[in-house]
């Protein structure tokens, strides 16, 4: 049996942190591009940049920035290892406006003893955002590395506690 690749789509967005690229197939969303990323990445040949077959996304997230959704319901088709898509899948039970450490987030797929396991498919995660690697810190609670870089994970994590306390323009609590 041969199979052919399915045909991946692309398109940009403008956010608060940036444009946005975001990329899918027939199955789903598959990545999320920050515009500076810590290693950045390239279209492929072939790719064809379409606005329609990325609208489920599009407007999904321009609802997340505006404070207007607060949990994706989007068809996702990450690509990775069966362990990433354990830590990913759990990524995605992070409730919003909460942060994990990295432990707890090991602990959570029952795998307590491979918590830098855990850090590198946290750090390689396709799907910043709806897969919120945002939310996991430091079991100090300090920030630790994220794709979009430190100030993009800040603005998100400040954008969901606003949001969370029912403070959209960002009053002083």
């Amino acid at each position: 049996m041969t199979t052919t690749p399915d045909t991946i789509y692309y398109d940009e967005i403008s956010s608060p942190i940036g444009t946005l690229r975001l990329v899918a197939d027939s199955h789903g969303l598959r990545e999320i591009w920050f515009e500076r990323e810590r290693h950045p990445k390239k279209a492929h040949a072939g790719w064809i940049r379409a606005a329609e077959p990325l609208v489920f996304a599009r407007v999904q997230l321009e609802e997340y920035f505006a404070g207007e959704r607060q949990h994706f319901e989007l068809p996702l088709h990450p690509v990775g290892t069966p362990f990433q898509l354990e830590v990913w899948e759990e990524l995605g039970r992070i409730p919003y406006g909460v942060t994990i450490s990295y432990g707890e987030l090991a602990r959570r797929i029952d795998k307590p003893l491979a918590v830098r396991a855990v850090g590198a498919a946290n750090g390689r995660n396709p799907l910043p955002i709806v897969l919120p690697c945002h939310r996991v810190i430091g079991a100090d609670g300090s920030l630790t590395g994220f794709g979009g870089g430190l100030p993009t994970k800040r603005f998100l994590l400040a954008m969901e506690d606003r949001v969370a306390r029912g403070d959209l323009f960002g009053s002083p609590a």
